[in-house]
């Protein structure tokens, strides 16, 4: 294998945690007058370094190709509005936030999360790359730079003596390239007794979980409080609090300051996860190398149970045009003949379809109309919410179905 330094750390890299073939990017939904045209498939292989075990992609995509024009808006998630208007309520008290206080979020989407600090009279601005997005967030009344957030974005910050009481970056560290110019930058535009909180799926529940679906090009990395703590650590910011999340299947809410603040004491919980992880084995090499036996497994599951459902004539669809579930069809192969068509709420994705597997994108009233068998969920992570909102299904006998850790036909 050709030899991969380690982008924190320059560390040459040698070991494959995951290899899952080639595949398009996974948001990259398709227009129906774009069918016949080639789509355009990159290696999907992620390594692990060997020294600060910092996951990571293998091959870059350029964030220009992703994030200039995106499909995800968080808004179509109830329960995901819901976490961030708890945290913007607790936020606010534990750190004493006021209208004289400035909160700034990096890859604040349409603005779900701080339009909650906006109702409480605090000073706002998000930043974020996707400009169709963040039309939607200026619409709804959240000032946004619609820019990709880096050391040119921090100094004109700077320049403008916009700095953080509290910044926030939910589900964005795993998203650009240069770690060490986005968190170096992060650093800058941090006031002294400054939080930063950042959000990231736990790289330990994705191995535990076989969560190998949330794997996908946009995501250059794949995070533990291992490899976090090293790299916020060489651009002079301490962590003092760790929470534990049920958000995208098991997160963790990284609390930290500058170095030398005295304003935020270190909490137990930063050793507790330290250790945590230690103990799972995510400083021994073996813990990485045996994940791609876990991946297969997955695979052939769930092939195993739609071809034979297919076989015994009942009919299968999907719910949630989501990018995990884009990369767990192209990575197993399947299309519309396995699975006819997938719903979705969000309207940038209706009447398109999905990459790769080229399966249709349909409204959810479509359900009623065919009356599938069987409904694959494929953002598992909001099964519970999905389920209770489709509840009109169970009037045809329809079952509910995910497919990781394991296929499961759900009660």
């Amino acid at each position: 294998m050709k030899a991969h330094s380690c982008r924190f750390c320059n560390t040459p890299t040698t070991s494959v945690f995951a290899d899952l073939g080639s595949t398009p990017l996974a948001n990259s939904y398709i227009a129906a007058d774009q069918l016949s045209d080639a789509e355009q498939f990159f290696p999907l292989r992620v390594l692990v370094c060997n020294e600060c075990w910092l996951v990571q992609t293998e091959t870059v995509v350029e964030p220009e190709a992703i994030f200039s024009e995106y499909a995800y808006f968080s808004s179509y998630s109830d329960s995901w509005v819901e976490h961030a208007r708890q945290f913007a309520l607790t936020a606010i008290d534990r750190f004493d936030l006021t209208p004289s206080s400035q909160v700034i979020e990096v890859a604040s989407n349409d603005g779900y999360l701080l339009r909650h600090f906006v109702n409480k009279g605090i000073p706002v601005l998000g930043i974020e790359p996707a400009r169709n997005v963040a039309e939607v967030a200026r619409d709804a009344g959240v000032p946004t730079d619609a820019v990709f957030f880096n050391q040119s974005s921090a100094v004109d910050l700077i320049r403008r003596n916009v700095l953080a009481d509290l910044l926030i970056g939910n589900n964005v560290l795993a998203h650009v390239p240069d770690i060490n110019d986005f968190v170096g930058s992060l650093a800058k535009i941090l006031k002294p007794n400054g939080v930063l909180s950042v959000e990231f799926p736990h790289l330990m529940k994705l191995i535990k979980e076989r969560q190998f679906d949330t794997i996908y090009h946009e995501h250059f990395y794949y995070l533990s409080v291992t490899a976090v703590e090293k790299i916020f650590e060489k651009h002079g910011l301490r962590i003092f609090d760790i929470e534990e999340l049920s958000t995208h299947g098991g997160s963790l809410r990284v609390m930290a300051c500058k170095r030398d603040c005295t304003a935020h004491h270190t909490t137990t919980n930063v050793a507790k996860f330290r250790d945590q992880e230690t103990q799972f084995g995510l400083t021994d090499l073996a813990t990485y190398t045996h994940f791609q036996a876990d991946i297969a497994q997955v695979r052939d599951d769930l092939m195993s149970f739609l071809k034979s459902t297919k076989e015994s004539g009942k009919t299968v669809a999907a719910y949630g045009a989501a990018a995990k579930g884009n990369t767990l069809l192209n990575f197993c192969g399947i299309g519309s003949d396995l699975i006819e068509y997938v719903v979705d709420r969000n309207p940038y994705k209706q009447g398109r379809h999905l990459p790769g597997s080229r399966i249709p994108v349909h409204t959810p009233d479509r359900f009623a109309q065919t009356k599938p068998d069987y409904i694959l969920i494929l953002p598992w992570n909001l099964a519970s919410e999905i389920t209770h909102s489709n509840q009109h299904v169970r009037s045809w006998d329809a079952k509910f179905v995910v497919a990781v850790p394991r296929t499961v036909v759900l009660s």
